[in-house]
């Protein structure tokens, strides 16, 4: 995913009501820009952290610039933009980067499926194959040197567990990948302390022949890109 133009800088003042936050640019202009991620993005938002942030043409929003990376005061960039982890998995797929999800003749996205009235994010297909479906997620949560998912009590991502196994169940391939957006971040687990029913359904996913993968990305205010896959436990 490249950036085009290259992301502007500008200091963090304040994260408030979930979707806005107020910055301050290197030349002194104060504005307000729109937040995509409703998590608690515990890490990602202190004052005084860099905020990186793209401009829409689009003359009707009312804020026009949006919060895509943080680089943190410790230096480690952080894609707060929960909207990018699908394309990045996308494109990495198209390109053979994920060689796990390699030889799939067609990718298809936001397609309806399980029993709970949901969308799948990610469907691989091709012939003489299973189908293959990805549900992405976005690790952004840094805790003692390790990354955990969820980073609050989601109700939406234990639905998506359910029909995973469910799809499982019926035959086919089901994938749960951690598109990994924190530079801090080597390895992955399950959030138990955060949600625990989530942390349960995982790992009974998991024995039940649900698929993890995880893989970390390289940021910068020209783009993002996957690259290095990551170890997932669960302890």
């Amino acid at each position: 995913m490249i950036f085009t133009p290259s992301l502007k800088p500008a200091t963090l003042i304040k994260r408030y009501k979930r979707f806005l936050a107020d910055v301050v640019t290197p030349e002194g202009e104060t504005f307000t820009l729109h937040c995509a991620n409703t998590g608690a993005m515990t890490g990602c938002a202190t004052p005084g952290d860099t905020v990186w942030y793209s401009t829409s043409n689009n003359a009707k929003r009312k804020y026009p610039h949006s919060w895509e990376l943080t680089q943190t005061q410790q230096n480690d960039w952080i894609c707060v933009n929960t909207l990018r982890a699908n394309t990045l998995v996308h494109e990495a797929i198209e390109q053979n980067v994920i060689k796990e999800l390699a030889d799939y003749s067609k990718i298809s996205s936001e397609v309806k499926y399980g029993h709970e009235n949901s969308r799948i994010d990610l469907l691989l297909q091709a012939e003489n194959r299973v189908n293959c479906y990805i549900e992405v997620k976005s690790v952004t949560l840094l805790q003692h040197e390790c990354g955990y998912f969820p980073d609050a009590v989601t109700l939406r991502g234990q639905k998506h567990l359910r029909e995973l196994q469910n799809v499982v169940e019926n035959g086919q391939r089901a994938v749960l990948f951690f598109a990994v957006l924190h530079s801090g971040i080597k390895q992955v687990a399950p959030a138990h302390h955060i949600d625990t029913r989530y942390a349960v359904l995982l790992t009974q996913a998991r024995q039940l022949g649900v698929e993890v993968i995880c893989y970390g990305a390289e940021l910068s205010p020209d783009g993002i890109s996957l690259y290095e896959k990551l170890p997932f436990f669960i302890d």
